[in-house]
């Protein structure tokens, strides 16, 4: 037992370590750890014989659940909400056109059995969210027409669908009879209405549950998404489908602890990518690669230069999508960790054909996650789409909670005590002026300025910690507060505490001054005295008390 212990260690250090050589080349940390797991494999250096499907089957199932689950609650629904209907219609109309696609490609040019054919296609058809998530987040690809928030929802929201064909082919496969509509039907709405009901609770519950414990509203969280994911299964629905929008509608909440959540589930969705691709190398054999290369190469190149545009012609065309923004969104088709978790659930089922669609779906994730992950930037700079005026963050719902606010606008009035004085004759201690605002241009802060009535002073300073001395709180206002509309100087005398910033709806800040005026939704950061120094959480207490 200790060690495999000390094996888990070491892999997850030589994944960790994988990290610095993927960003500095641009290969996708998750190639690297798929190649770390056959490395271990039994042809490997460590001749780890590994080959239980059914366990490997379980273990990448509840991994998928936290990154399916992440990938909704990352996802910013303000970025996301103009590119619905793309996305939409990818990730369902775009599944089941590919996968049909696939299988007449399988079929009538590889020469492939029908039932193969089949399972490839619903397998193969959904792309891979940890590939592209990764690859935006790590190259910081911000794309025009936001084509990035198209590309998110997309991955995030389609492996639901290609998990529906999978067991519907399964089904057939194996003899049953099968109400296509109404297994359609069952899947959609019970994993669509459990996974609207389970976020709104899981919002309720954040915002008004108390802990007396460090670190229990992450084990809420975690009982809570395994919930959302198992219940709709037992009750015939879709639980992917459920879990990603439990966790979008969650995600795009405001609770006080959504900070460590966030800072939490990242580390948990990338232990959970070390893991499944670690797995999956560990299972695969390499020597039964090669007899599957051609018609793992051979839908390759059909599905990226044949099926997808076709796909992404049909459905973007009627919306008027621009040709480079559907030839780029053709190119991010990757396959990934997904379609593979899903070729282990056929390899186990009483369906499984005589064709290894186990090793034929690895090696096409592998091409895909190779070529296409590394050409993906390449392939946006060469069709113009790359937008250098955003941030691709922004289009994850955790951008605005990670961001510090390390700056500082002063406006110089009359008989401000800086007026006048130079800036080498300031005392900002550890404060540093960045830029200067006069009149409409921005001048160098030299030592010799003189400062005017007027002038808008930029400063720079450490960024708060939570572990300085300074104690922080928040409270969301909701619909029908009774200090909405009301200005920070009428509530004078109603608030025991200083509020430091309001955060309004739409993410934007605004600084407290007495004409500020509360409105619905608004999230006032605050102090005051009796929060409690002896830890580094946020206490919540009441602002009016």
């Amino acid at each position: 037992m200790e060690l495999n212990i000390l094996l888990c260690g070491v892999v997850i250090l030589m994944c960790i370590l994988s990290g610095r050589f993927t960003d500095k080349y641009g290969v996708p940390s998750i190639l690297l750890f798929i190649l770390i797991g056959m490395l271990f494999g039994v042809e490997g250096i460590l001749k780890i014989s590994f080959s239980d499907f059914a366990l490997s089957e379980k273990i990448c199932t509840t991994a998928l659940i936290f990154i399916m689950f992440y990938g909704g609650f990352g996802t910013s629904w303000k970025m996301a909400k103009p590119i619905l209907p793309k996305a939409v219609l990818l990730s369902t109309a775009g599944v089941v056109l590919t996968a049909g696609l696939c299988t007449l490609f399988s079929y009538g040019v590889l020469r492939l059995s029908l039932e193969t054919s089949l399972l490839l296609g619903a397998v193969i058809s959904s792309t891979d969210a940890a590939s592209v998530f990764s690859i935006l987040r790590s190259r910081n690809l911000s794309l025009k027409y936001g084509t990035a928030s198209i590309l998110e929802v997309e991955s995030g929201s389609n492996d639901p669908f290609s998990y529906m064909l999978t067991m519907i082919v399964l089904q057939i496969l194996a003899g049953g009879s099968v109400n296509v509509p109404l297994l359609l039907a069952e899947q959609i709405l019970i994993g669509g209405l459990c996974g609207a009901f389970m976020g709104k609770l899981t919002g309720y519950l954040m915002k008004k549950a108390e802990f007396t414990q460090e670190g229990m509203e992450i084990i809420l969280m975690i009982a809570l998404v395994l919930l959302t994911y198992a219940v709709p299964v037992l009750l015939h629905g879709n639980g992917f489908l459920s879990v990603y929008l439990m966790g979008m509608i969650t995600g795009n909440q405001k609770f006080k602890s959504k900070i460590k959540l966030v800072h939490f589930f990242n580390g948990a969705d990338r232990l959970a990518q070390i893991l499944i691709f670690f797995l999956l190398g560990l299972l695969v054999t390499p020597s039964r690669l090669l007899p599957v290369l051609f018609p793992a190469v051979g839908l390759f190149l059909g599905l990226t230069f044949l099926v997808r545009p076709i796909v992404v012609a049909i459905l973007m065309t009627p919306l008027r999508a621009p040709l480079n923004q559907q030839l780029l969104i053709s190119a991010a088709g990757l396959r990934g960790a997904a379609s593979i978790v899903f070729a282990i659930s056929v390899t186990v089922s009483d369906a499984y054909v005589k064709d290894d669609i186990f090793h034929m779906i690895f090696c096409i994730a592998m091409i895909s996650v190779a070529l296409q992950g590394i050409l993906l930037p390449v392939f946006a700079k060469k069709l113009d789409m790359v937008d250098e005026n955003q941030n691709v963050l922004k289009t994850f719902s955790d951008y605005q909670e990670e961001q510090q606010l390390p700056l500082l606008q002063i406006t110089l009035t009359a008989g401000h005590r800086f007026v006048g004085r130079k800036i080498s004759e300031l005392k900002l201690w550890d404060l540093l002026v960045v830029m200067i605002k006069r009149e409409g241009k921005a001048l160098l802060p030299r030592g010799n300025v003189t400062l005017r009535e007027g002038d808008v002073l930029v400063l720079s300073g450490e960024s708060y910690q939570e572990d300085t001395a300074a104690y922080l709180d928040e409270r969301l206002i909701e619909e029908g507060h009774p200090w909405i509309g009301k200005s920070l100087a009428e509530l004078s005398d109603t608030l025991k505490a200083l509020i430091v910033m309001i955060q309004r709806s739409d993410g934007e800040l605004a600084v407290p001054k007495g004409d500020t005026r509360i409105e619905a939704g608004d999230l006032l950061v605050f102090t005051k005295p009796g929060l409690k120094e002896s830890t580094q959480s946020v206490q919540v207490g009441k602002i009016d008390e």
